[in-house]
């Protein structure tokens, strides 16, 4: 029997101790040759050792490949053998190998509806670690001031009734963390904050209970304090980051109408679908699996895979594409592939396969935490015994070894990445730029290529009517009265460009993949393209022009040609010619036509284009980018460029983008023009240079002060101090981002405007 829980993180997860072999047999995948991927939930993983022991773990066992863990969405992806050389492989090991390792595990469930239980609980430990360091620190005051005998033991009892459930609560987060990898024979950086923590709360105890004159409760929950707030960020940016992937499964539906042999309907889970099943798509329905139509007309919004905003007519015998919106008439589709194995499915995975490469950009501190611990420790004991053995006075080895612990604590080294990144986010927050995740600016700053998509980032995404050939007034009132009748974005620019309601006409239908059509009488008027409006293709039209073409006709006669372009995004050039100048290459990469891709990159003067790209090959072009050695910073706003959004090095979309390209997205820029991508890029470069100077200041702070600790010319208040203050100092010097940014700001003069407000492509 298969037992449910909540997990720490509010997913429902199966009961490690229940699941059976059969159960993880169904629950991965083949990848052919006899091997297997099976993807499991570990919701403990929070740092570089926890990634190195549990990769570890699983490459022991013989069957096992290949085991990566997936820092940001807590993911093991682990490739098995289904036989070995005794015979059949038993799955249930690798839980049995994670489980041993001090963690738990449960199978993996995609975009399970998630409660984030741990980012609460770290948000209230940090408030109350904040209000009990405050209110201790003021009592510190009055102690430090000369208070007589008699109030410092009462401040100093007081004190210790403030810190003591501050820790229990607050600490509970590094005491867990060290006392589980102890438990399992391995050390991580938590063991000595929760050493440093204990007994400094311990050796002040101490002191209060023999009515010493010097506690240490402020050092210790302070230190906490400052611990927590540095996880606390890690873990919130950690998060947002499995938004764009939960926003993508939002697409598919839930399930669909089956259409039965015998004409009945039943709606069946997505997952009951099958190779041959027909399926009915009501308007404003998507596609729920990959098929082909097999009755009906309609025009599909097929953004998720071109990323053009126009629709696209379907009838039988066309080929459709889950995730696809139906916009103007019902249809039925059989099924031709599964829904693990449809379009959306493809893009979802390739989004999790770019962001599983993400884990190895960890931090310095993840990675040194393997030599960091163990060298702490030692220090500390040596520390202890040289001053135990040859002073003889233990109370004073102890109060040396509870320093070296404290003025060690890596606070500066945690705090080193994550100031300088909130103090760049709010930066580039009043110029308009969000950042959604922390290491984003680190990625950005090494990037040399920028690869922009077409509609909606370099242009607006917002088709107009820029030509009209043989059309006099009448006409376009014409074109007006049918143009109001249809939502279609072409239809739309028209009837926004003539300015009023045009000729009225009674009866109106709309043909989908053709246009509109009305009779006045025995006359009949089309508009649409052109070989509905005029039953063909007249000589001389041009399929390769850079504009959309809308034709109104008379009985079949063209009366008038419309002419549609999309306007360049405000600070295109400007922002093209910037990155030019500071050598950045640039290129686009397009869902869109050929042609039109190359007429946008001439205007802009970006010398290599690629058109007619699908998400797959976004990604692969990304992909080659960066194993040629490139950082690629990619730019894109729909959902066909999302997974090329999360395999490129760093990624950024526009607000007008969709829900699932923001998502996606390391940064959104909220402003209409494009030179917020040359202005991230420089905030990038400016903070990285920071971020290397604090890693200078950490490191040197602590050559300096831990052979002060070492020499016993240090308290363990002095130390906490000491500490605090290499955390100020590391504040302080991020806070020249603020400054470097207001000079930047003032010596820029205002950029003209453009004409019109909006530049032609064409």
């Amino acid at each position: 029997m298969t037992c449910c829980m909540m997990n720490a993180d509010g997913v429902l997860a199966m009961s490690t101790t229940s699941v059976s072999a059969e159960e993880i047999a169904l629950a991965a995948h083949s990848l052919g040759e006899g091997l297997r991927q099976l993807d499991l939930s570990v919701p403990d993983v929070h740092c570089g050792s926890c990634i190195s022991a549990l990769e570890k773990a699983l490459s022991a066992l013989p069957y096992v490949r290949k085991a990566r863990v997936n820092l940001t969405s807590r993911r093991v992806t682990c490739v098995y053998a289904e036989k070995t050389e005794d015979g059949a492989a038993d799955p249930t090991g690798i839980i049995a190998a994670i489980n041993g390792a001090g963690y738990r595990a449960h199978l993996f469930t995609p975009f399970a509806a998630e409660n984030d239980k741990t980012r609460n609980q770290l948000l209230l430990a940090v408030g109350v670690s904040g209000f009990a360091a405050a209110n201790i620190m003021l009592l510190s005051v009055s102690v430090w001031s000369g208070a007589d005998a008699a109030t410092r033991d009462l401040f100093h009892w007081i004190s210790a009734m403030i810190a003591a459930p501050a820790l229990v609560y607050a600490g509970r987060f590094f005491f867990r963390s060290a006392w589980n990898a102890l438990k399992h024979g391995r050390t991580n950086m938590d063991v000595p904050i929760s050493l440093a923590v204990s007994l400094s709360y311990a050796v002040s105890l101490w002191e209060t209970a023999h009515h010493g004159e010097h506690a240490w409760f402020d050092a210790t929950v302070s230190l906490l304090f400052f611990l927590l707030i540095g996880r606390t960020l890690d873990h919130v940016m950690r998060e947002k980051a499995r938004a764009a992937i939960n926003g993508l499964a939002r697409l598919a539906p839930r399930g669909a109408l089956l259409l039965a042999p015998n004409g009945s309907r039943r709606y069946v889970p997505l997952d009951e679908i099958v190779v041959g099943d027909e399926i009915a798509v009501a308007v404003g329905e998507r596609i729920p699996v990959d098929g082909m139509v097999v009755v009906g007309e309609s025009d599909l919004d097929l953004a998720i895979v071109t990323g053009e905003s126009a629709p696209v007519a379907v009838a039988s015998g066309v080929a459709v594409s889950s995730g696809a919106m139906n916009l103007t008439g019902s249809l039925v589709v059989r099924a031709t592939k599964l829904a693990k194995d449809s379009l959306l499915a493809e893009i979802i995975s390739l989004m999790e396969a770019a962001e599983g490469g993400r884990a190895r950009y960890r931090r310095i501190a993840d990675r040194a935490a393997a030599l960091y611990s163990p060298a702490v420790h030692l220090l500390a004991l040596v520390s202890f015994l040289a001053w135990g053995l040859i002073g003889g006075d233990w109370k004073h080895a102890m109060l040396v070894a509870v320093a070296v612990l404290i003025i060690t604590c890596p606070c500066a080294l945690g705090l080193a990445v994550p100031v300088v990144q909130v103090v760049a986010a709010g930066e580039l927050f009043r110029r308009g730029i969000m950042v959604k995740d922390g290491s984003a600016l680190e990625r950005l700053a090494e990037v040399d290529t920028v690869a922009f998509d077409k509609t909606g980032t370099l242009t607006m995404g917002s088709p107009r009517l820029v030509r009209v050939e043989a059309a006099d007034e009448a006409d376009l009132a014409k074109a007006a009265g049918l143009a109001v009748h249809s939502r279609h974005p072409l239809s739309q620019a028209l009837a926004r460009s003539v300015g009023h309601a045009g000729t009225p006409f009674e009866r109106v239908s709309e043909i989908p993949g053709g246009g509109l059509e009305a009779a006045r009488g025995s006359e009949i008027y089309r508009l649409g393209n052109e070989a509905f409006a005029c039953g063909a293709i007249l000589p001389g039209s041009t399929v390769d022009s850079p504009l959309s073409e809308v034709v109104l006709s008379h009985n079949g006669a063209m009366l008038a040609r419309f002419f549609f372009e999309d306007a360049l995004r405000q600070g295109a050039q400007d922002a093209i010619k910037e990155l030019g100048s500071t050598r950045f290459e640039t290129l686009i990469i397009s869902g869109d036509r050929q042609s039109v891709v190359d007429n946008v990159a001439q205007v802009l003067g970006i010398s290599r284009a690629m058109g007619a790209l699908t998400p797959r090959q976004k990604v692969g072009e990304c992909q080659k980018l960066g194993e040629s050695g490139h950082r690629v910073l990619m730019v894109g706003d729909g959902i066909n460029d999302a997974p090329a959004l999360a395999a490129a090095h760093v990624s950024m979309a526009p607000a007008t983008a969709s829900d699932i390209g923001r998502q996606a997205a390391d940064l959104v820029f909220f402003n209409d023009r494009l030179d917020a991508v040359p202005q991230a890029i420089a905030v990038a470069g400016r903070s990285a240079a920071l971020i290397r100077q604090n890693f200078a200041l950490a490191i040197g702070y602590n050559v300096l002060a831990v052979p002060v600790a070492i020499a016993g010319l240090a308290t363990p208040l002095i130390a906490a101090v000491a500490m605090s203050t290499s955390s100020i100092i590391v504040v302080t010097n991020a806070l020249r981002l603020n400054a470097a940014a207001t000079r930047s700001r003032a010596g820029r003069s205002p950029k003209p405007a453009e004409s019109g407000g909006e530049a032609r492509i064409a």
